[in-house]
């Protein structure tokens, strides 16, 4: 014999002898084992308990999700309610400060405008605060300090309280 026959014969016995110990060994190529035909094995309850459960446990996990979404649509109602109630607050600012303003209007402004500043901060003292507060606010700076600095201390500061109350867009009525 050639030297290549013999080798092909020891490749041909190896192959041979590869395939039969392949062969040997129990599911070397098989996907999949054979059942027995008897009673479920714990793999198969396994598989069967899972599959019956599936359709509920998509519907428990729907239900979570649901609980979860009206949750957070609970909390979006709830700020959204805040909002209004600051919106409401602030719109009501704006027309008490806009019903502040215009009380001093009408010529009022004007008189005090003339007058001294002595006689003014008499006259002041005795209406209403809130009056006495619109005029100076739509007195010029000049005029109205020194109509202030004529007046009671206590007065004027009650006065100089309110025009800065007026003038601060965050004040609202007793919040904060």
């Amino acid at each position: 014999m050639t030297a290549v026959s013999l080798t092909s014969t020891a490749r041909n016995l190896g192959l041979t002898a590869a395939v039969a110990v392949l062969l040997s060994i129990p599911g070397a190529f098989a996907q999949e084992e054979a059942r027995p035909a008897g009673p479920p094995s714990t793999e198969d309850e396994i598989r069967q308990f899972c599959t019956n459960i599936a359709d509920s446990a998509r519907d428990q996990r729907y239900l979570l999700q649901k609980q979860e979404l009206e949750k957070l649509q609970a909390d979006v109602d709830s700020r959204v309610a805040v909002l209004e109630q600051r919106r409401a607050e602030y719109e009501d600012w704006l027309k008490r400060r806009n019903d502040f303003l215009k009380q001093a209007e009408a010529g009022l402004t004007d008189i005090y405008k003339n007058m001294k500043p002595d006689a003014a901060a008499l006259q002041l003292q005795e209406v209403k605060t809130e009056v006495a507060a619109a005029v100076i606010m739509r007195l010029g700076a000049r005029q109205s300090s020194l109509i202030l600095n004529e007046m009671e201390a206590e007065k004027a500061a009650v006065i100089a309280n309110i025009i800065a109350s007026a003038s601060d867009p965050n004040t609202s009525k007793g919040t904060q």
